[in-house]
């Protein structure tokens, strides 16, 4: 065990599968360099909340935007990861917390990114286009949708028949869920040895 670990703090507004993903990375030491210590919802009914307070894990509803900088800032939150997010954040959040956002993304940037793509909304393009592979990536965030420094991404085949609900769950489960704990894992290792 490092003696010192990342604090990350983990914003959702849904479900909470990816912040699931996150937990299990934590428990069985995936992530070992940072620690889930605050999880923050703009939505009061997410089932990520439920999932954060059986795990343990602080869970705060975010007002506006100003209530969830000194709700981060008080945490001492060195990372926050966006998992399933559904706000856009301004240039003034993300230049407080500048390269200590990273976020997940449906698709394979630059393709189906940026303003309006987001949930099915991604894959259905997708299909539409006709793509036989997609995937994720994950990113760090800037004031540009989807714009930030690309940090990992991994392909998925499309397959012959796919919806988009077929498509986003195969997503989840062979790129979403793998590489946005081990890029989490990557950027803490990096903020505690100082070169992030």
């Amino acid at each position: 065990m490092l003696d010192k670990q990342a604090n990350i703090g983990v914003l959702v507004s849904g479900g909470g599968t990816n912040l699931q993903a996150l937990i299990d990375a934590q428990n069985s030491g995936i992530i070992k360099s940072g620690k889930i210590s605050l999880v923050v919802s703009n939505n009061p009914d997410a089932y990520a909340l439920e999932r954060a307070a059986k795990a343990g894990i602080k869970t705060a509803i975010m007002e506006n935007e100003d209530q969830l900088i000194k709700l981060l800032d008080e945490a001492n939150i060195d990372l926050i990861v966006l998992a399933g997010f559904l706000a856009i954040l301004s240039k003034n959040f993300t230049d407080h917390f500048k390269d200590r956002i990273i976020n997940v993304h449906p698709a394979l940037i630059p393709s189906f990114c940026g303003e309006g793509f987001y949930g099915l909304k991604v894959h259905e393009a997708a299909l539409a286009k006709g793509v036989k592979v997609s995937g994720a990536t994950v990113h760090f965030v800037n004031e540009i949708p989807d714009g930030g420094r690309i940090i990992a991404q991994k392909a998925v085949n499309v397959e012959d028949g796919d919806t988009p609900e077929t498509l986003q769950k195969r997503i989840m489960e062979q790129a979403e869920w793998i590489i946005l704990p081990q890029a989490t894992e990557k950027v803490c290792n990096e903020i505690i040895r100082g070169q992030s």
